[in-house]
């Protein structure tokens, strides 16, 4: 079976800050599994970006407009023959319940890590480079060096309150990426431009390349247009847009 390299492109700025939370949050999952000091390290670097990214704008208004816009899109799928009645009732059902959460939690998101004194001692000082040494931060430093187990249940404490922005988070992106079957598309000389149906509310485009292929792929444009490059990496050289054409796959994500 062959393997594919895929390029995801937001074509909003909604989609684009779940798309980085998503990567914040697979970072945690990562390091998680582990039980040195640095990763515990990693995962507490990745919740002091999630709070910086949980700062911008009002995060839960919109995670839950989002939540509320898709199950209003799927209910109207119950009466379309050959739909999967059990599986639509199961999304409906979470979207539902994680959108009921979210409203019902008090305050803004993160809230309960930004009061914690020790996380907030560390948080003011992430934004310095090398700003969380062992001799700016000594309390983190004897934190570390706890025993794993007493450092997992700290954060495992810790990240349970962000627990549900990352359920809802996974489930619209997941939901988003399987609205639309990709095609196989070429562009010519390493270059391709679509328009978009304005009247169709695309979210993402996702481009993507067989695993052994030289190039890798520049989005850019917005809910209307956009355009891709495909580009070789040479090593101590500027990229080359290809020549020839390049073969790819395209999905054009709308829900």
């Amino acid at each position: 079976m062959q393997r594919y390299v895929t390029y995801e492109h937001p074509l909003n700025e909604r989609v684009r800050t779940f798309l980085r939370l998503e990567f914040l949050f697979r970072q945690i999952k990562h390091f998680m599994s582990g039980a040195t000091v640095w990763d515990s390290r990693s995962v507490i670097t990745n919740m002091m970006d999630i709070l910086t990214v949980f700062g911008r704008g009002d995060l839960k208004t919109e995670l839950i407009k989002e939540l509320e816009r898709h199950a209003s899109s799927l209910g109207r799928l119950s009466e379309t023959p050959g739909v999967d009645h059990a599986q639509l009732k199961n999304i409906l059902h979470w979207l539902t319940k994680l959108r009921t959460v979210l409203h019902d939690k008090e305050g803004p998101l993160g809230q309960e890590l930004r009061e914690n004194d020790f996380l907030n001692t560390i948080r003011q000082r992430s934004s310095i480079p090398g700003g969380t040494c062992d001799f700016d931060l000594p309390v983190y430093h004897q934190w570390l060096h706890l025993p794993h187990e007493r450092r997992d249940a700290d954060l495992e404490r810790w990240l349970t309150s962000l627990d549900t922005v990352r359920q809802a988070i996974e489930l619209v992106l997941k939901l988003i990426r399987n609205s639309a079957e990709p095609a196989n598309m070429t562009a010519p000389g390493g270059a391709y431009q679509h328009n978009l149906d304005p009247s169709v509310p695309f979210q993402l485009v996702r481009i993507a390349l067989p695993a052994e292929s030289p190039y890798y792929v520049e989005v850019s444009g917005g809910k209307h247009r956009f355009a891709v490059r495909f580009l070789e990496s040479r090593a101590d050289e500027r990229a080359q847009q290809a020549v020839e054409d390049v073969a790819f796959r395209l999905t054009c994500c709308a829900l």
